[in-house]
């Protein structure tokens, strides 16, 4: 079960548009995404595909989210259907990690890989990433040159935070929390660690 940090930060959700700020726009070039498409074939299997999903998020949620995949061409396949409102993506390569996300996150993360200006959710999403990830960079979403970073488990608030009204920080501390992208339309919230871990 979760914390109980996790539990508070959960129940503030309602009010986390008030935390928004006004910011401009910018292309998106090189973020974090399972739902661009992938280089090449995946030499996966299905179920291979479905297991490394479901590991993304939490057993609660990943049992019954609908799991998908992004081919070569773009292309959405359905690898398996699901019931909750969460979607779960086993990734690929080395910027795309696997995750599961609500449907709020879902539509950020469609924003992002059409390069669209801002994130167009218009309520905070959650998305899970319990594996880690990789990321050029934290504070740039443009950046496509720097050295990759690992980023161990962590989950995410997928909503506009400002350091200077949170007291949050934009550098990656390690462990704890921080905002990802601050500044820019695609700031969101990184809670560094499995919350479904003792």
């Amino acid at each position: 079960m979760p914390s109980r940090w996790v539990f508070r930060a959960l129940i503030t959700l309602p009010t986390l548009p008030a935390l928004a700020i006004a910011l401009g726009t910018i292309a998106v070039a090189d973020m974090h995404n399972p739902l661009e498409k992938r280089p090449g074939a995946d030499p996966r299997t299905k179920e291979e595909k479905i297991a490394i999903a479901m590991s993304a998020g939490p057993p609660e949620i990943a049992k019954a989210a609908r799991i998908i995949e992004v081919d070569e061409s773009g292309k959405t396949e359905v690898l398996r259907d699901g019931t909750n409102g969460f979607t779960c993506m086993p990734g690929h390569g080395d910027t795309h990690p696997a995750m599961c996300a609500d449907q709020a996150s879902m539509q950020w993360f469609e924003d992002a890989a059409a390069h669209r200006p801002k994130p167009t959710n218009t309520v905070p999403g959650i998305t899970y990433m319990l594996l880690g990830a990789t990321q050029r960079s934290i504070s740039d979403p443009n950046d496509t040159t720097s050295p990759l970073k690992k980023i161990g488990p962590h989950w995410m608030i997928m909503w506009p935070f400002d350091p200077k009204t949170t007291g949050l920080p934009s550098s990656y501390p390690g462990t704890e929390a921080y905002i990802m992208f601050a500044g820019t339309p695609w700031a969101h919230l990184h809670v560094m660690g499995n919350p479904y871990r003792p």
